[in-house]
C-alpha cells in the first residue's frame, strides 16, 4: 500500500483535503475544551482548600500529606498547561497556514494520517519523533 510518505524528499506533496483539515480543528478544540475543564477543575480545588482554614492540620503527617496533594496538583496543572500550549500551536499552524498542517516540521513529509487522528498537535512524523527521542536518550 502506497503512502504520501513514500514520494521522494523534494517532490511537493498535495495539502490536505478541506474535510481532513475540518476533522482535525474539531479534535483540536474538543481536546482544548477538556484541558481547559480540567485545569478549572484543579484551580477550584486548590482554591478551595487554600481558603479553608478549618480544616489546617497541626499534626506534621497530615501538613506532610497536604503539601504532598498540593504539589501533585501543581504537576498536573503545569502538565496540562503545556499540553494546552500544544493544542494551541496546532490550532495556529492550522489557521494560519493549512496547506502545510500535517507537514513534517523536520522532514517535510506527510505525518500519518492515524498519528494526527492520535495526536492532532503532532509536529513530528514517526520517524523524525523516533530520532529526536534516541537523541535524548543517548544525550
Amino acid at each position: 500500500m502506497a503512502t504520501q510518505q513514500s514520494g521522494t524528499k523534494g517532490a511537493k506533496s498535495k495539502p490536505m483535503a478541506k474535510k481532513q483539515l475540518q476533522h482535525f480543528e474539531k479534535r483540536l478544540l474538543e481536546e482544548r475544551k477538556r484541558v481547559l475543564k480540567e485545569l478549572g477543575h484543579h484551580d477550584e480545588a486548590s482554591q478551595e482548600s487554600d481558603g479553608d482554614l478549618s480544616s489546617y492540620s497541626f499534626h506534621m503527617a497530615d501538613q506532610g500529606t497536604d503539601a504532598m496533594e498540593r504539589e501533585k496538583a501543581f504537576l498536573f496543572a503545569s502538565q496540562e498547561g503545556r499540553f494546552l500550549w500544544h493544542i494551541d500551536q496546532a490550532l495556529r499552524r492550522l489557521y494560519r497556514s493549512p496547506e502545510t498542517f500535517g507537514k513534517c516540521h523536520s522532514c517535510g513529509e506527510d505525518i500519518d494520517f492515524d498519528r494526527l487522528d492520535a495526536l492532532p498537535h503532532a509536529r513530528l512524523c514517526i520517524a523524525c519523533k523516533q530520532r529526536e527521542e534516541d537523541g535524548k536518550k543517548s544525550a
